[in-house]
């Protein structure tokens, strides 16, 4: 299979790669680019571990080639620290113990964010749907639940943009 050379932003970062066509966006992730924030759970886009943002959008990384995606903007969980402050969505998981073996947690902590950027006063509701694709065997989802209502309260009392 022939090798082809695409360029990916990762993080605000442009990178030039090559690689066969078959290759999925989480294995350059991990494997080409040492972001290992995104994990692979089931390899079938069925449990959420593998969530990285695409043009702000949850997508499944597993499931999505690494060729498809030149162009656009990919977030991994890896860019929402900054300067060593944690993202409001992360210090309410764990301000909330939504956080236990941390498998999951990338997963949901950026499917919250792409909730908040396009909502930021979910329902409980709400918060309960945009993780419905995320499992977590640890929490019973009502930790991740209190975490995103109070990440929107954090969001909107404007300690983070």
């Amino acid at each position: 299979m022939e090798k082809r050379i695409i360029q990916l932003t990762v993080n605000g970062e442009e990178c030039d790669l090559v690689v066969a066509p078959n290759r999925t966006l989480l294995e350059v992730l991990r494997d080409d680019l040492s972001l290992t924030g995104a994990k692979e759970g089931c390899g079938e886009g069925t449990c959420g571990a593998c969530t990285v943002l695409l043009d702000g959008q949850p997508v499944r990384s597993c499931l999505t080639l690494a060729v498809e995606v030149q162009g656009k903007a990919i977030t991994t969980i890896e860019e929402l620290a900054e300067g060593g402050e944690l993202h409001p969505v992360q210090q309410a998981f764990v301000e909330h113990g939504a956080i236990q073996c941390g498998f999951c947690s990338p997963g949901m902590i950026l499917v919250t964010k792409s909730l908040l950027d396009e909502n930021p006063h979910p329902t409980e509701q709400e918060a309960r749907e945009v993780i419905s694709g995320n499992f977590c065997r640890c929490t019973g989802y009502a930790k991740i639940v209190t975490a995103i209502l109070k990440a929107a309260e954090m969001v909107e009392g404007g300690h983070h943009e």
